[in-house]
């Protein structure tokens, strides 16, 4: 199921940045999970793979992370203390030099005066646990957003694939009145042959006409393939109405559907019951196909 969901933030504290997750899903028939993070931060890749095979069960997945660090402003990031000591020492020095040594600039002085966490210090662990804990909680709202998306358009296809199964349960009770007169046709075909073939062979019995008759029957009996297909479709009205995901079930039961598509197909000797059973496969197919989209 595809799908897209956004959730940005701003943390404060030891490491301010502004952030934001993008989650985005195609279809897949397993759950895959792509990330891109930026460096420095790829303690958070287990912890949001598993975010995600607790939301979701099946899908390609892609996460992406974005940061921006703020850092303080110049003025908040001197320290005036130590700014006082080193204008001090430069005026003492340049008294002592005299005239002809250049005195030494404002904004040099503020740049040796910075704090410490303005001059680039790494943050310690507790400050980075704290910072990645804050983005899964992000993270964990991007998927919940994008979740929502999926379950929309899940929906929506809900829809689609409850009328594809009523089309099949449609084809089957199409396909059962039409195999219940086949034994005729194939009396009346089969009794035909004979005809044209008694001219040049002795005629069968009636008795050994019915025997065929009757082989022939079995032989092209679709009653179990017919049944089979309505357990199928049953089955899968139930699974549908469920409310859960489904999209491996109904996968298995649309290669079931084709097996005995197929096989109603070979066992045909009517042209209405073939015409039937290539329809029936064509919404098998349909059906099949839509059922990707599901998770």
């Amino acid at each position: 199921m595809t799908g897209f969901a956004r959730a940005e933030g701003r943390l404060t504290g030891k490491i301010p940045m502004a952030w934001s997750w993008e989650a985005k899903s195609v279809n897949g028939k397993n759950l895959e999970v792509r990330m891109r993070t930026p460096h420095g931060f790829e303690a958070l890749e287990i912890p949001a793979r598993q975010a995600a095979a607790e939301i979701f069960a099946r899908g390609s997945l892609n996460l992406l992370l974005t940061v921006t660090t703020e850092t303080a402003s110049r003025e908040s990031a001197v320290d005036e203390a130590v700014l006082d000591s080193l204008i001090a020492l430069a005026n003492r020095k340049a008294g002592s030099l005299g005239a002809g040594v250049a005195p030494a600039s404002l904004d040099g002085l503020m740049a040796l005066a910075q704090s410490r966490e303005a001059a680039g210090a790494p943050p310690d662990a507790e400050a980075i646990a704290a910072r990645d804990a804050a983005l899964l909680v992000g993270l964990k709202a991007a998927l919940a957003n994008l979740g929502k998306a999926r379950r929309e358009e899940g929906a929506k296809l809900g829809a689609i694939v409850a009328e594809q199964i009523s089309a099949i349960d449609g084809l089957c009770g199409e396909a059962r009145a039409l195999a219940i007169m086949q034994p005729e046709a194939m009396k009346a075909r089969l009794l035909q042959q004979v005809q044209e073939l008694a001219k040049e062979t002795p005629a069968l019995s009636p008795e050994r006409l019915a025997q065929e008759t009757v082989m022939l029957a079995v032989k092209y009996d679709l009653r179990e393939e017919l049944d089979r297909l309505t357990a199928h479709v049953s089955q899968a009205r139930e699974i549908l109405a469920r409310g859960e995901p489904c999209g491996r079930r109904l996968d298995f039961l649309s290669q079931e559907f084709n097996r005995e598509a197929n096989t109603l197909c070979s066992k045909s000797s009517d042209v209405a019951l073939t015409r039937v059973g290539m329809a029936l496969k064509t919404t098998v197919d349909q059906f099949r196909e839509q059922i990707q989209n599901i998770e």
